[in-house]
C-alpha cells in the first residue's frame, strides 16, 4: 500500500531529468524568437478617436472630422506599413522613425509624420474644451510669454502664416516653451536641420500641435483658415497638454 502510494505520488511531480535546462533554455529561446517575428511583424494602426466624430461640433464639423480620420490618417497609416514593410525599419517604434527619419525615404518621412502627428493631435481636442491651462503648464506659459493671450497671438500667427499646408506647434525645447511650425507632416521630433523653411525650424517635444492642412477644414471654413484657427481655442484639452508638459520637463 506503502509502495503504491510512492508511485502515484512520483507521477503527479514533474519529471526533471538531464535535459530539463536544455528543454527549458530551448523554450526561452523560441519565445524570444516568437517575440522578435511579432515585433518584426507588427503593423502600424489607425488610433480609435478618444470621442465620437461629432463631438467638436460646431466648430469642427462631423463630416471633415470622419473623413480626416478614416481617410487621411488611414492612409498615412496604410502607406507607412508598405513603406516600412520588409526593410530594416520594420518594427521600429513610431518615435525611433521619427528621431532618424532623415536616415529614410520620404515615404516614411511623410507617412510617418501624418501618422504621428494626427494621433496627437486627436488626443488634443475634446468637448467643452477651451479656457486656459493652470497649474504648472499655465505657469510656464506666461512665464515664456508674458501672458496667455500673448501666447495665444504668437501661436495663432505661427498657424496662420504657414505656407501651404503644415502645423503649428508648442514645444518644450531646452526646458523652454516655444512656439513653432513646421511644413507638411514634418514635426521638431524629427532629426532634420533647422533654421530652413522646409524643415521644423525649431526642435522640441511637443505638447500642443495644430493641423493647418485644408483637409483639416475646408470642407467648414473654405478658405478662412484665421476662423478655423480662432475656433480650434474652443476644443483644445488643456489636461493632455499639461501631461505632455510633464513629461516632456522630467
Amino acid at each position: 500500500m506503502k509502495r503504491r502510494k510512492i508511485i502515484m505520488a512520483l507521477g503527479a511531480m514533474p519529471i526533471v531529468s538531464a535535459f530539463g535546462p536544455v528543454q527549458s533554455t530551448l523554450e526561452n529561446l523560441s519565445k524570444q524568437n516568437i517575440k522578435r517575428l511579432d515585433n518584426a511583424m507588427a503593423k502600424f494602426e489607425l488610433p480609435v478617436l478618444p470621442y465620437a466624430y461629432d463631438a467638436l461640433e460646431p466648430y469642427i464639423d462631423k463630416m471633415t472630422m470622419e473623413i480626416h480620420h478614416t481617410k487621411h490618417h488611414n492612409a498615412y497609416v496604410t502607406n507607412l506599413n508598405k513603406a516600412v514593410e520588409g526593410t530594416e525599419m520594420e518594427g521600429k517604434s513610431l518615435e525611433d522613425l521619427m528621431a532618424n527619419i532623415s536616415k529614410y525615404p520620404v515615404a516614411v518621412r511623410n507617412n510617418g509624420g501624418g501618422h504621428w502627428n494626427h494621433s496627437l493631435f486627436w488626443t488634443l481636442m475634446k468637448q467643452n474644451g477651451s479656457g486656459e491651462p493652470s497649474g504648472a503648464l499655465g505657469d510656464a506659459i506666461k512665464s515664456a510669454f508674458g501672458s496667455f493671450t500673448d501666447f495665444k497671438s504668437q501661436f495663432k500667427s505661427a498657424a496662420a502664416i504657414r505656407f501651404g499646408s503644415g502645423w503649428a506647434w508648442l514645444v518644450v525645447s531646452s526646458g523652454k516653451l516655444v512656439v513653432t511650425s513646421t511644413p507638411n507632416q514634418d514635426n521638431p521630433l524629427m532629426d532634420l536641420p533647422t533654421g530652413q523653411a522646409s524643415v521644423a525650424e525649431v526642435k522640441g517635444t511637443p505638447i500642443l500641435g495644430l493641423d493647418v492642412w485644408e483637409h483639416a477644414y475646408y470642407l467648414k471654413y473654405q478658405n478662412r483658415r484665421p476662423e478655423y484657427i480662432e475656433n480650434w481655442w474652443n476644443v483644445i484639452n488643456w489636461d493632455k497638454a499639461a501631461e505632455l508638459f510633464s513629461k516632456a520637463k522630467k
